[in-house]
């Protein structure tokens, strides 16, 4: 028994990385899969159908129905497209992971407004798309049969560059956040329907090493103990578990999971405050009191290399 069998899922981003190791593990446990992937580089540019064709074929030989699909989730109609597809090919869905992403890193000086769409396109628009057409197929499968509960899942993929901040990534940073505070959102909407939850890697990718090269000698690095920290194989049991029953109850929840490692965010909340005796504050107040008082000894903001060291201590 599998904690996945007989389940739907769609993966978009599938061909490789995350995606493949996410597709493989959940094939493991019973999932029948449709395999989205573009096949373009990893500034979107390009495309090649044979790469999810080639990760369909490794979850059928590990005994699963698999499908290969090679549309943009930036087009709203072919979103909705590739959930007809799984209904069509499995008689249903039950499981979408928004993973496809691509990168275009630029200083925010030299960046171009058609770096900063593609980018939010894919990331923002896409796990719109795809959610959305998803949660209303989720809707109506549960409001015919309310026994199913919250039988759907949704799980979204953010980033530390967004969560915590990294320089040259305003576009791709700025749609990871927004894919986080929008999981917290559509996850009360869904409650009847669905989970919504969003995951956070860190691990060895071609976004963290071809198209990052800052990062690749950090990710080729191994713990202390000799564990490969950051191999994607090591994150995604926590897509098998966000995915399936036993997660029933988890819903709007932002997790990191690396190497043998796995976090639970809790989102922007206040650390500090000054009050000014019941009268509104002059600017002159703040001038005295900001810096001396509501920015005293606040503790310390976590950062990327952070939490990569941490990773490999």
């Amino acid at each position: 028994m599998g904690l996945l069998d007989g389940k739907v899922a769609i993966i978009t981003g599938a061909g490789r990385g995350l995606g493949r190791e996410e597709a493989l593990a959940m094939a493991k446990e019973g999932c029948n899969l449709v395999i989205n992937d573009l096949g373009a580089a990893f500034d979107g540019s390009g495309g090649e159908t044979k790469i999810a064709d080639e990760v369909a074929e490794e979850c059928k030989k590990l005994g699963v129905k698999a499908v290969g699909n090679y549309d943009s989730v930036t087009d709203f109609n072919k979103a909705k497209a590739m959930v007809d597809q799984a209904i069509s090919e499995f008689g249903k869905l039950d499981i979408v992971v928004n993973n496809a992403g691509i990168l275009r890193d630029r200083m925010i000086f030299n960046m171009a407004e058609a770096e900063w769409d593609a980018v939010v396109a894919v990331h923002m628009k896409g796990t719109f798309n795809m959610t959305r057409h998803a949660a209303a197929y989720f809707r109506e499968v549960g409001k015919k049969d309310p026994k199913l509960k919250n039988f759907g899942r949704i799980i979204n993929t953010a980033s530390d560059a967004g969560l915590l901040g990294n320089i040259g990534q305003s576009n791709y940073g700025a749609a990871k956040a927004g894919i986080a505070a929008f999981t917290l959102i559509v996850s009360g909407e869904l409650k009847k329907y669905a989970t919504v939850n969003c995951v956070v890697p860190m691990a060895r990718t071609r976004l963290t090493t071809d198209a990052t090269p800052k990062m690749a000698g950090v990710m080729s690095q191994k713990a202390k103990d000799g564990m490969d920290v950051f191999d994607p194989a090591h994150f995604a049991p926590l897509i098998v578990y966000l995915a399936s029953d036993a997660a029933r109850r988890v819903n709007g929840e932002v997790f990191r999971a690396a190497g043998d490692k796995v976090w639970v965010y809790r989102g922007w909340h206040t650390v500090n405050r000054i009050d000014n005796g019941g009268k509104p504050f002059a600017p002159q107040d703040l001038v005295d009191r900001v810096k001396s008082e509501l920015m005293k000894e606040l503790p310390k903001k976590d950062a990327i290399e952070g939490v990569a060291s941490e990773l490999l201590m």
